[in-house]
Formats: structure tokens, sequence, C-alpha cells
């Protein structure tokens, strides 16, 4: 996560309902994290060579850009109603939505956006776009899914892997800033590979599993309670498929963490099948973290 001074909470924006709930989502972690708000829509008109000006004789005030521009004032607009006083930007950015936004990346503290968006299908839970980034971002993807809610703990998925340890940061600062428990998870189903090629024993000692499973979750959290020593931290190892256990616990928390790649997950795969499965499942906002905190 870029910790520089200044450094600002991304939203993006393309005039759905979904979006606007990510503007208010943003406001507030902004406002937690005493960063200003950066309102971003990602203008690909130009790159159909679709005019975004009016025609000649056109009434004032129409055509794409124009739209575009009443769009991020909108969302300007919402986001200080929300959050008096919060430094808030706009910007048009000619492109597709998910380049644009991973172009803001690198030096964001964080990008928020809805989980679809108005080019969405019916039938997808979270868009493409929500996808793509979260794949993608040089910083913590924050998706604004489900039920937001001010009580409950964070929730944050533990497996072990160096992306679940950075989740596992970024998981308790949040939970600082937002004065909430912190609730880490690690689910399993069978035994662990430890490696490329490792074969999974067809018989084994459940009371031994348990215990490396615990042992798991325990040098995960190595630390954890003397770098935030103000963060209530329960912790929970769970027999049953991450996305269920997670999705499960997502029903009371305010936030779930999640890494976007886990151990055992395929190295092709950009975001990971958990991460992907929380996406799609949770019932509250999920940040998924594919870089260091």
């Amino acid at each position: 996560m870029n910790s520089a001074n200044g450094a600002a909470v991304v939203v993006g924006v393309d005039g759905s309902e979904p979006a606007l709930r990510a503007v208010r989502l943003a406001a507030a972690e902004a406002t937690r994290r005493h960063r200003p708000l950066r309102v971003v829509h990602g203008f690909i008109w130009p790159l159909l060579r679709v005019p975004g000006s009016p025609p000649a004789g056109a009434p004032p005030g129409g055509g794409l850009r124009h739209q575009a521009e009443e769009m991020v004032s909108a969302a300007v607009a919402e986001a200080e109603a929300v959050a008096p006083g919060l430094p808030v930007s706009g910007e048009i950015i000619d492109g597709q939505a998910a380049a644009v936004l991973l172009s803001e990346s690198p030096t964001a503290t964080m990008i928020v956006l809805g989980d679809r968006g108005l080019g969405g299908f019916a039938s997808l839970v979270v868009g493409s776009v929500a996808i793509q980034v979260a794949a993608h971002a040089d910083c913590p993807v924050l998706v604004a899914r489900g039920t937001p809610r001010t009580a409950g703990p964070v929730v944050v998925g533990v497996d072990g892997s160096a992306l679940s340890r950075a989740a596992i940061q970024f998981a308790a600062e949040e939970a600082a800033t937002r004065d909430a428990p912190l609730h880490a998870v690690h689910a399993y189903t069978h035994p662990s590979s430890r490696g490329p090629g490792d074969m999974q024993p067809l018989v084994y000692d459940e009371r031994l599993l348990r215990d490396e499973e615990e042992q798991i979750l325990t040098e995960s959290l190595a630390g954890l309670a003397e770098r935030h020593p103000r963060v209530p931290l329960t912790r929970e190892v769970v027999r049953g498929r991450p996305v269920a256990v997670l999705s499960e616990a997502a029903r009371t928390a305010q936030l779930v963490v999640v890494g976007g790649q886990g151990r055992g997950e395929l190295s092709g795969l950009l975001l990971g099948s958990v991460s992907q499965g929380v996406l799609h499942h949770a019932d509250c906002p999920v940040a998924v973290v594919r870089s260091p905190a």
C-alpha cells in the first residue's frame, strides 16, 4: 500500500448506484485514514472514436463528455455530503475503466469501486471491472459489496501465504482505524500441499492435521498483538471450504480482507479462486490485498 503523505483514496464512478455506494464507502475510508478522496471516471468514448462533444447546432450542455462531467460532479457532491470537510477532487480520464483505475493504483492508498457497473451483465454478481482491478492493482482494492456496517469485526482470511500475511497487516490497520476487533479465520479441507508435486496422503490423523492447521494460523499471526496492542484479536480454525467459511463470517462483519492469491492456488491465477469466491458471495465490503501493506 502506498503510504506516501497525501496519497489519495481513489474511487471509480460510472453513474450507477453501485458506484455511488462505492463513493460513500470511499469517503468514509478516506476520512478514517486522513487522506484526500479522488473521484475518477474512465471516459471510453474517444477510444471508440465516438465524439464526446455535442454536434453543431445541438442545445448547450449536451454531449457525452458533459454527461460525464455531471456524473463526476454528482459523485464529488455525494462524497462531500457524507464526509463534510474531506478534500475531494474529480477527474475524467480518457480510457477504459479498469485500465484507468489500474493506472491510478501505483500512487493510491487504495482503490474503491462498486461490485457492478452500468456495463455489467445481469447474471454477473461482481462485474468484470472489479475483478480486473482486484487482480492487477498495485494497491489494496476495496469492493462495495453487501450491507455496509459500522459494527462487527474486521475478518481476515489466513492461509499461511505471503499475501495472506500482507492481508493480515492490512486488516489490522483497518481494525485499528475503525476501532473494531479483528477476527482471523483459517479454513482447511484436507492436508495442505507443502510444495509443487506434493502428494496428499490418503489416510491421515485428524488430530495431527488440526494441530498443523492451528500452527499455520499461529505463525501467520506472530507479532501482530505487539504491533497492534489495542486491536482485540480472536482467531478461529475451521474445517470447511474457505469461501463458504469466510462468506458466513461476512454476515456479521463490517469488512472481509483476503489476499489476492493464496497458498495452493495455480500461479497463473492473478486473482485466486478464494478471493474471487468471497467477492461473489460476501454480504459486506471486501478488500483484496495483492501487495504488502
